[in-house]
């Protein structure tokens, strides 16, 4: 009965990924083209039998959007069901004054123009024009919701079966498929890909934040076995995907990495910071320079920073990986190279030990974003007050601001010493607002603020905080801009950050780690992980010879032919696949060779117990030519099951 069920519920999940694509593909060439307006946003939208208003359009094209992919609008479409025939015969009836099934030119007019999202007499009259088929100036609205609504569908049925007559199409030119596609087969192909290159360096079907570094570990707990995948027959036949399964240990069965017996007598430095997802998806954080003055065996570590008063009840971000770089050299991609990466794991605790040069170098920390996720913004009922006014009228912090204005004070203590330096207090005023505090308006604060040692207290960045307030009398907007800033939603949870704590310790010497915002950061973090992913990873080469195309339950759909690699001038060696398998992770990085973009579906569905920074189960990697490009990243869903990873990647006909 539960096989029933799990196959019940694949097949709505696949038959709702073919409506989202066939409906992406009425407006866009390719389902890999990006949504780039608001009135594209609603166009589409409307394509899928939705009927966004002006505040639902609002919700998902912020003033900050530039552009959603085709993932985004899938997530969407979950969020906003389709408008129902009850739904809008209830919106006529309260225009209905006298009850009759029908209401007037006038009434219409009335009603759209003053109330809600009002339109203009123009955008009325259309609609009144078209709805009066008999042009006796009155609506038979019954009558007209459904007319709207089949014709809703049936804009809808035609869109998926020209998707559908693509498909057929593409097997007629393409040979050896066969004539019906395998039960609970979707059978929609990809469509031609974008003219224009990619953004950022490579554009995927489902981007996530910018993808991180695996911590492989390459030992006894990767034992590999071949198992039948979850797909059909046909489509594992063919030699065109490539399928490496490997089954990982459940991290209670990993060995711990052992800590130096003398570790509490070497030289000791620490400091904090907090990975924090950006509108676009990215992950943003600080950088670290550790200086040693000699050569000395070194042990860092890495953790999400626990802010909770409460033993039984821990932050919601310590489950959450994180890991530091070490990279040597100057403070420009070109001039630095990767040393290593922590990759042995204590709990949530990430480690790596060697011997370093005296010299200096940066830590560079980072997350996977498998557990660290952009989460669409609900609107909430109502958000948390944060300031209210006493019967004296005197303005005061909520205690729900209090607490979260505290635990922002732990996250920019970097030192971890009870005080915000003015170097501290510039990486929070950069992040809220893109703009330092000098060393006069500092003065004025010490002036003003408690402070100590001439650092500002807890105390005193709480007073600062209730004199912003008051200088907008009570007005809570900046405020809440400072919060999303920091991670936070309207419920005053952190959900979009994950403070961190690192620790550095050496064995000979005296070592400091100081806090830095490099422009060349990202870029060298990028470097260092596709480095650690091509320097240790298993490499084999995606041959373009019969690429078989089938992609169930996520953007591309169906099973679409074949494709061989001499048509698109590919050679053996063009495309390769590193996969860097750790005790507690598994990344992928796809190397393309060749003088032009290929793309890469990729399918984990045969995976057990898996979770993709890519956050979907199939997915196209959109690589430009003669660029690496990390394809994803994949922790388990449950650290204390085993899990199995069994990707199945292949090239997709341009």
């Amino acid at each position: 009965m539960s096989g029933q069920k799990s196959q019940g519920h694949a097949n709505d999940e696949e038959t709702f990924y073919m409506h989202c694509r066939a409906a992406y593909l009425s407006l866009f060439k390719s389902s890999l083209t990006n949504i780039t307006s608001k009135q594209q946003l609603c166009r589409v939208l409307q394509q899928a039998g939705r009927n966004p208003s002006q505040a639902t359009l609002n919700k998902y094209w912020t003033p900050r959007t530039t552009k959603l992919n085709f993932d985004d609008f899938c997530e969407i479409l979950k969020s906003e069901v389709p408008t129902e025939e009850r739904e809008l015969l209830r919106a006529f009836k309260k225009m209905d004054v006298n009850g009759d099934g029908c209401i007037s030119h006038k009434e219409l007019f009335d009603a759209l123009t003053s109330r809600g999202e009002k339109m203009n007499p123009e955008e009325v009259n259309a609609i009144f024009s078209l709805a009066d088929t008999n042009k006796d100036g009155k609506l038979d609205y019954a009558e007209f919701c459904r007319l709207l609504l089949s014709t809703a569908e049936q804009c809808q049925n035609a869109a998926l079966e020209r998707v559908e007559a693509d498909v057929r199409l593409k097997k007629q030119n393409f040979g050896n498929q066969p004539d019906s596609p395998p039960q609970n087969q979707p059978d929609s192909p990809p469509q031609n890909q974008p003219d224009s290159p990619p953004q950022n360096a490579g554009s995927v079907l489902n981007p996530q934040p910018p993808i991180t570094p695996p911590r492989p570990e390459l030992d006894g707990t990767l034992r590999k076995e071949s198992r039948p995948t979850s797909r059909p027959s046909s489509a594992r036949s063919r030699r065109s995907s490539l399928s490496n399964t490997v089954t990982m240990a459940a991290s209670a069965k990993s060995t711990r990495p052992a800590e130096p017996a003398s570790l509490q007598e070497w030289a000791h430095a620490s400091a904090r910071g907090c990975l924090f997802l950006e509108e676009d998806g990215g992950v943003s954080s600080l950088q670290y320079r550790l200086h040693l003055p000699q050569t000395t065996c070194v042990y860092l570590t890495i953790q999400p920073l626990n802010l909770s008063q409460r033993p039984d009840k821990p932050s919601s971000w310590m489950a959450v990986d994180t890991a530091l770089f070490v990279v040597s050299g100057g403070e420009t991609k070109e001039e630095s190279s990767l040393v290593g990466f922590t990759e042995q794991r204590d709990k949530e605790k990430f480690v790596w030990k060697g011997e370093l040069s005296a010299g200096t170098y940066f830590l560079l920390p980072f997350t996977t974003c498998c557990r660290l996720r952009k989460r669409r913004r609900k609107s909430a009922s109502k958000p948390v007050q944060l300031v209210n006014t006493s019967d004296s009228g005197q303005l005061d912090l909520t205690r729900e601001f209090r607490g979260a204005l505290s635990d922002i004070f732990e996250v920019i203590d970097l030192d971890g010493n009870g005080l915000l330096s003015l170097e501290e207090y510039n990486f929070f005023e950069l992040r809220t607002s893109g703009e330092k505090c000098d060393e006069e308006a500092w003065v004025v604060c010490k002036e003003n603020f408690d402070t100590r040692r001439n650092q500002l207290t807890r105390q005193g960045f709480m007073e600062l905080n209730l004199m912003e307030a008051g200088e907008r009398g009570g007005d809570p907007a900046d405020l809440w801009v400072t919060l999303e800033a920091m991670g936070y939603n309207h419920a005053l949870e952190m959900v979009e950050a994950c403070p961190f704590l690192i620790d550095a310790h050496c064995e000979q010497g005296q070592l400091s780690v100081q806090p830095v915002s490099l422009d060349a950061g990202p870029r060298m973090l990028s470097a260092g992980l596709q480095k650690s992913i091509t320097a240790r990873g298993e490499v084999r080469a995606l041959r373009g010879e019969a690429r078989a195309l089938r992609g169930e339950a996520g953007a591309i759909r169906g099973e679409a032919g074949a494709i061989r690699g001499q048509d698109r001038g590919l050679r053996g060696e063009d495309v390769l696949l590193y996969t860097y398998k750790g005790e507690h992770r598994i990344s992928s990085l796809i190397a393309n060779k060749s003088s032009h973009k290929v793309t890469v579906h990729v399918n984990n569905e045969p995976c057990s117990n898996c979770s993709s920074s890519r956050g979907m189960s199939v997915f196209a990697v959109e690589v430009p030519a003669k660029t690496k490009m990390v394809c994803q990243h994949v922790l388990p869903t449950n650290e204390r099951q085993d899990w199995t990873y069994s990707c199945l990647e292949s090239i997709i006909p341009c």
